[in-house]
């Protein structure tokens, strides 16, 4: 089950794409008078379109989503400087996120200098590809461009390229579209912005929160670096899970960061946030790079030397170096740059003993295989004044077949085992939106008089993501550490949930692949060893979050927010006694363990119990 980076890449056809982002001789480097390469993320003003960079290490690049819920969003707009008057031939980078006998859902059409052309984009079947524009006369080298949505159904434009060259079409390969892109604007392999820290934490989720308050508090300088423009991950406004599992020893620091027990996709969340942000924003000792994405990990000698990281909406790349890292980007991005090896998938039942009768064939397989949890995407509806009608859907009906809802809750998930978690991660989130849009429409055609006042109010359009890649660490956590509740020398953190392992329905004969449900098993008190927050491979990479080193099943108790915000704490409080004694992390679990323990909350050594006395015998 354990894969190194290379291996990955190969199986799940992502070779070259890490490498994307470093810079390769530009084959039409000649284009450069000539042609103007115009990418959406940087349209001035993105109007009703969205930025979505979450596929952007498959894909290649953040692009802009019309998230309309079926009502066109306002136009983005921008003006484009052009080398020169003249004729040229447009090529837009777009997809039919779903192609079929329908019209596709994602239309959309550009205009220039005020006029919209004629061709209507994200209609073209296949993957993201460039599709072909039309000749146009540009005037004036300062010309206004607009992205203007037909449909509100999530069309989507990651860049605009406009050549003199009749004859010339851009890249399609994403390792070698992208050498060709930051070619062509002039964006150098090594970045020349270069930051300094004690301690970098990529990902801002519960776990990285965690992680960087622990550490500043200790005196650490630390580099907060989220994809993201708002902290929380799964917590966050943005896919609005609420935050469940205990505190632990550390009560008072995650309060500061978690948030009410809304119902998952309520709006509330969205105080959780401020709450949050004001929490780190107090940190002098934190700085945060939101809406940064890690694209690239140096490595020397099994050891992180820097990271590399762009802004998604302006592009501008640094490199960040530390003596320390903390991957919590929750699919162990920065662990798998740097080489890491990892798991995937449900191990095999025998190989850690972990198959459970009551489940069967569901809890662990006789064979290993590619199952993970799923993706959710929460959403919910409201009550309007007057009544109010819903596209037609027709695309929607392969997968929303006859369900109908109009709210979504946790149980809204995807998943399935030739579908990889990361590499077609586009392709499970769209799946979704199928579901949704159409559950939708079914329940406002059923039932009219009921429903008839019913609009979508929320849908989320970043995934909540459960499981996907699990660093792995000098111990791999398993069922038997949980069901035997194993008080370890090096503890670090403590779970009282049950053991909470997902699965799709489908599985069971229900008539739709999209909702899941939930398998338990109670256990009490447990426990989480430091050995399982800091790799075996990479002598000074941490992890915190859902990709700590376990089992498939393991994964099911600590997985939730507040246990992963103990996970990144511990990992906080070990860097700084990294920095104090100039040890890595796995030689602080071995010297200096108890001194960790207690700056978590623990005694250095737990206390000797008792042995149980004889229950008297009755008579």
């Amino acid at each position: 089950m354990s894969l190194s980076r290379r291996e990955f890449m190969k199986v799940a056809g992502l070779a070259g794409v890490s490498l994307a982002c470093m810079g390769f001789a530009d084959p039409s480097k000649s284009h450069g008078a000539d042609c103007l390469l115009l990418e959406a993320r940087a349209f001035s003003d993105l109007g009703g379109w969205v930025l979505d960079p979450q596929f952007e290490d498959v894909m290649g690049s953040p692009y802009v989503l019309a998230h309309g819920m079926g009502i066109p969003v306002t136009n983005a707009t921008t003006t484009a400087k052009f080398p020169s008057a003249g004729t040229y031939h447009l090529w837009v980078r777009t997809r039919n996120w779903c192609a079929g006998e329908w019209e596709a859902p994602g239309r959309y059409k550009i205009h220039v200098a005020g006029k919209p052309l004629p061709t209507i984009f994200g209609t073209e079947a296949g993957g993201w590809a460039w599709q072909n524009g039309g000749t146009i006369t540009i005037d004036n080298v300062d010309t206004a461009i607009a992205l203007e949505d037909l449909s509100g159904f999530d069309g989507r434009c990651d860049a605009l390229f406009f050549t003199k060259k009749a004859d010339f079409k851009p890249p399609v390969e994403v390792a070698p579209m992208m050498a060709w892109r930051r070619t062509l604007m002039g964006i150098p392999a090594v970045p020349a912005r270069k930051e300094a820290f004690d301690l970098v934490v990529i990902g801002g989720g519960m776990a990285g929160c965690g992680a960087a308050v622990a550490a500043a508090r200790s005196g650490l300088k630390v580099a907060l670096v989220h994809d993201r423009p708002v902290l929380g991950g799964n917590a966050s406004g943005e896919i609005r899970v609420h935050t469940i599992g205990i505190a632990g020893k550390n009560k008072t620091l995650i309060g500061q960061l978690d948030s009410k027990h809304w119902a998952n996709g309520s709006h509330e969340a969205l105080a959780d946030d401020k709450k949050r942000h004001a929490t780190i924003d107090a940190e002098k000792n934190i700085i945060q790079f939101l809406d940064w994405r890690c694209y690239d990990v140096q490595v020397a000698e099994k050891r992180i030397t820097s990271i590399d990281a762009h802004h998604n909406r302006t592009g501008e790349a640094m490199r960040v170096s530390a003596p320390l890292f903390v991957d919590c980007t929750g699919d162990a991005w920065v662990g798998f740059r740097a080489g890491a090896s990892f798991r995937y998938g449900r191990e095999s039942k025998n190989e850690f003993g972990e198959g459970w009768d009551k489940y069967k064939e569901l809890w662990s397989p006789e064979k290993e295989d590619k199952w993970t949890m799923g993706v959710s995407v929460l959403w919910n509806s409201e009550e309007k004044a007057a009544d109010c009608t819903f596209p037609e859907v027709p695309w929607t009906k392969p997968v929303a077949k006859d369900y109908a809802s109009v709210n979504g809750e946790w149980q809204w998930e995807f998943a399935r085992p030739d579908l990889d978690q990361i590499q077609d991660g586009e392709e499970i989130r769209d799946h979704m939106f199928r579901a949704i849009y159409g559950s939708f429409a079914n329940a406002k055609k059923k039932d009219p008089a009921k429903h008839g006042k019913r609009a979508l109010k929320w849908v989320g359009f970043i995934a909540g993501r459960r499981e996907s890649r699990r660093l792995m660490g000098d111990h791999i956590y398993t069922l038997s550490d949980i069901v035997n509740k194993v008080k370890f020398d090096d503890a670090v953190v403590e779970e009282v949930r049950e053991v909470d392992v997902h699965y799709q329905k489908v599985l069971k004969g229900y008539p739709v692949d999209y909702i899941s449900e939930a398998m338990f098993m109670k256990v009490g008190t447990y426990y989480l060893p430091f050995r399982t927050l800091y790799s075996k491979d990479i002598g000074n990479l941490m992890m915190a979050g859902r990709n700590f080193s376990c089992t498939h099943v393991a994964l099911g108790g600590p997985r939730v927010q507040k246990t992963t915000a103990q996970m990144g704490i511990a990992t906080g409080y070990a860097a700084a006694l990294c920095k104090k004694y100039s040890k890595t992390p796995r030689e602080i679990g071995k010297e200096h363990i108890g001194e960790l323990r207690e700056l978590v909350g623990y005694p250095a050594v737990w206390p000797k119990e008792e042995p149980k006395k004889d229950e008297p015998k009755k008579s």
